[in-house]
């Protein structure tokens, strides 16, 4: 059995995303049963995200959903990645993951991350614009106020029940949004959409810029990626088709859509344009036999440090996805 790395822990991130021709709701209720599998391979965190107005993605309300996993398991430890905080007023995201740590003691996470809403159509809906972002770090310091009691910008004003929970954060960020992580304290998400050179750069600046805080005493990375495990190299490299078509079409059409079988994708008679995005898309992923995703998730755990690994994989054939975990957690030793 081909171990990557036996300390380094690993997780799962669901997107909830939808199938061609399904109601939202079986991808919502999806998610929750796909929990409950996880759980049993041996994954460490199931996190859900948020994402309004997008076809091909039913989670919008990721709080909600985590109630509705956190009710699920009973070791798994749940939560976001993430919620949006740009898209929230902070004393209304303390409250809901105050409300989830009373539910489920000891088990809820608050990944939190930094965009706002896609469009200018949801910015508009959200009351938010564009430039929300910039004032991420003054948001999370008012956030993380309403659970000890230190909060400066609304005296008088508390959190029920999250005032005196503890509830770890982690701030979801690419390149210099690590910054923001490592000056709050907090442990930090990342993945490569810009290339692993570029990921380390930031996870160095982190470590190196890392001012203890009480959420953290030491620096904690969390690596975030996709890993397609299948028997052959050629069938796990068929499972990262139907989402990389779907980012290819969302980068050409504007619009992220649902799932499509690859059967369906590679009969499709693509635009130049298009056929660039999605060859593009395909790049940068782990996907080979459970022994090739265990020695290429490995190299990359090694080189970055990471303590812990947050697995993205997302496809059609949900039986397929569903072997993937299974096999990857076979390789590692997890099961």
């Amino acid at each position: 059995m081909t171990t990557a790395a036996p300390t380094t822990r690993l997780s799962v991130l669901d997107r909830s995303r939808t199938r061609q021709g399904e109601e939202p709701a079986q991808a919502l209720r999806s998610t929750v049963a796909f929990a409950r599998e996880v759980e049993r391979l041996g994954y460490h965190r199931f996190w859900v995200s948020e994402h309004h107005g997008v076809p091909g993605v039913a989670g919008s309300a990721p709080t909600v959903l985590a109630a509705a996993v956190g009710a699920a398991p009973t070791r798994l430890r749940v939560g976001t990645g993430g919620v949006m905080l740009p898209n929230h007023q902070p004393l209304v995201v303390a409250e809901q993951f105050g409300v989830l740590a009373a539910l489920f003691p000891g088990r809820i996470d608050m990944g939190l991350g930094r965009s706002v809403g896609f469009t200018d159509g949801v910015r508009r809906a959200l009351g938010r614009e564009k430039d929300a972002a910039d004032a991420f770090g003054a948001q999370l310091a008012e956030l993380l106020g309403y659970f000890d009691g230190s909060q400066p910008a609304n005296r008088g004003v508390h959190a029920r029940p999250a005032e005196g929970l503890h509830v770890p954060a982690f701030v979801l960020a690419t390149g210099t949004g690590a910054d923001l992580a490592a000056d709050a304290g907090l442990p930090l998400v990342i993945a490569a959409p810009r290339g692993v050179d570029r990921m380390l750069e930031a996870i160095d600046r982190y470590r190196a810029r890392f001012r203890p805080s009480a959420q953290a005493a030491e620096p904690y990375v969390v690596v975030s990626g996709t890993v397609a495990v299948a028997d052959t190299a050629e069938r796990a490299c068929e499972l990262l088709v139907p989402e990389a078509w779907s980012g290819a079409y969302s980068r050409t059409h504007g619009e992220f859509p649902p799932l499509t079988s690859a059967a369906e994708i590679r009969a499709r008679a693509m635009t130049a344009r298009e056929r660039a995005a999605f060859e593009q898309s395909l790049k940068g992923h782990i996907a080979g036999t459970p022994e090739q995703a265990a020695a290429e998730l490995a190299k990359l755990v090694e080189c970055s440090g990471a303590d812990e690994f947050l697995v993205t994989t997302s496809t059609y054939d949900r039986t397929a996805l569903l072997d993937s975990y299974r096999l990857l957690a076979e390789a590692v030793g997890q099961i």
